[in-house]
């Protein structure tokens, strides 16, 4: 198995044990760290992470080339969208539907698909193609992977801070791809000087060097 296979698959055990903490339950219905998101809605939004990878390996491999990962970035709608566009809207809704049957209902379901998905992804080839209907468009598995993972930690934190836990340690190889994508997004958006400075030169850093 792919050392991305490997990292998403530690990641998303992270996050099952992240969703089964007794205060993710105790604050189910109480509004999150996001803007709009409650923490039920935000619980099934990590957890949607794991089903958005069973989902894509259900379908037809597809024909023709896969995009490249900055390049999947770069045509998604939901770069810099409010908090009220449609595409955010959109994914609270399917956060709260996955949600639904509450907290328990979702860590045993989500730690079901994990399992699944540890046989799955090793049973693909180095080569697998998924395509994204969201899109339209086609990745490579692994690189799908690598977005999946980095939502993963990112809303991993989003969900602890939401309900006063320590955000869970992922080992370095499961954060050292996290933050090569973020990184690489962020000088896309702001320039190779910025992030630069940001990250050695305090006295002349920008206030922001944000991916998204």
């Amino acid at each position: 198995m792919s050392p991305i296979r490997t990292a998403y698959l530690t990641a998303a055990r992270s996050a099952v044990g992240l969703l089964g903490d007794p205060a993710v339950a105790a604050r189910w219905n109480t509004p999150s760290a996001l803007a709009e998101f409650g923490v039920a809605g935000l619980a099934g939004h990590l957890a949607s992470q794991v089903f958005q990878v069973e989902a894509v390996l259900a379908e037809p491999v597809p024909e023709g080339d896969p995009i490249g990962l900055l390049d999947h970035y770069a045509r998604g709608s939901w770069g810099g969208a409010s908090v009220d566009d449609e595409v955010n809207v959109g994914i609270r809704r399917a956060g709260e539907k996955i949600a639904v049957a509450g907290a328990a209902a979702l860590v045993e379901g989500t730690a079901a698909a994990v399992q699944r998905l540890a046989e799955a992804l090793a049973d693909e080839p180095a080569d697998r193609v998924v395509h994204l209907a969201r899109g339209p468009w086609s990745l490579a598995l692994d690189d799908f992977l690598t977005t999946r993972l980095m939502e993963l930690a990112v809303h991993s934190d989003d969900l602890a801070v939401s309900v006063d836990v320590p955000t869970p340690q992922l080992p370095a190889e499961v954060i050292d791809p996290v933050l090569s994508l973020l990184a690489r997004l962020a000088v896309r958006r702001h320039g190779q000087p910025a992030v630069l400075r940001a990250l050695t030169r305090a006295e002349r850093a920008p206030a922001l060097i944000n991916a998204f």
